[in-house]
């Protein structure tokens, strides 16, 4: 069960209105580089001038993959210059938030859809504690989550990431039915609106007229033959 919205309740009046454009963010997923040569990879990717670094975070439950933990994250925030974007899919999460904001994240993201999150009390503790560990709090929703989903936390959020496949491996096609839903939960939100799955400079185009900011790429990033001109790419027109 998703936390919902108290009946009879509206979502927030738009925050995005009136507000200056937000900086168009590019944050290379570091689950699509070589890792047997990870701080070289991030090493490419900073100097070639993305702002963020994306971290997937998966534990074969919540998602069917396993990747890294906090012992990994601690070593890429020691090899990095840029904020670290960690984006825990796993289940009940709020047992490891502070294991991964020792680690060094900058950005921490978890899921409304979680287990150990359901309730809605229980969702806006882990948000609390992400702020109080001095991390930007994210949230963020599977393709077939309706964006309401996130309506009753928009207060609590410095991040809202909406994913464009289904989490737990790259590589994947990007969903075009989810565009809709970027640009509906713009209208709610002025904070950092992030996309991640199948973001091409294509894909990125469209996610960016529908008000997304940050475009988490990690196959056209790093399967590319210039980082650079992907990451510009991604971040479109200056």
């Amino acid at each position: 069960m998703i936390p919902q919205p108290a009946a009879g309740v509206a979502p927030a009046r738009p925050a995005a209105q009136g507000r200056p454009p937000r900086r168009l963010i590019v944050s290379p997923s570091l689950l699509a580089c070589d890792f047997s040569r990870l701080g070289e990879e991030i090493r490419k990717v900073e100097e070639a001038g993305a702002d963020w670094l994306h971290v997937d975070v998966m534990d074969g439950h919540f998602v069917p993959n396993l990747t890294i933990g906090p012992v990994v994250v601690e070593a890429i925030r020691r090899a990095s210059r840029i904020p670290l974007d960690v984006h825990l899919m796993i289940d009940h999460p709020e047992r490891s938030l502070q294991q991964f904001l020792d680690a060094g994240a900058h950005y921490l993201t978890v899921h409304v859809e979680a287990p150990g999150l359901h309730e809605a009390a229980a969702l806006q503790g882990a948000l609390q504690t992400i702020r109080r560990g001095g991390a930007g709090a994210g949230l963020s929703l599977r393709p077939r989550t309706a964006a309401t989903a996130i309506t009753p936390f928009l207060e609590s959020l410095d991040l809202i990431l909406v994913m464009t496949v289904e989490p737990g491996f790259g590589g994947q096609a990007f969903l075009s039915e989810v565009v809709p839903k970027v640009q509906q939960v713009r209208e709610w939100f002025a904070g950092d609106l992030a996309v991640d799955g199948g973001i091409t400079p294509q894909t990125a185009r469209r996610c960016r007229e529908a008000g997304a900011n940050v475009f988490v790429a990690g196959t056209a990033v790093f399967r590319s033959t210039s980082y650079r001109d992907v990451i510009q790419a991604l971040r479109g027109p200056q």
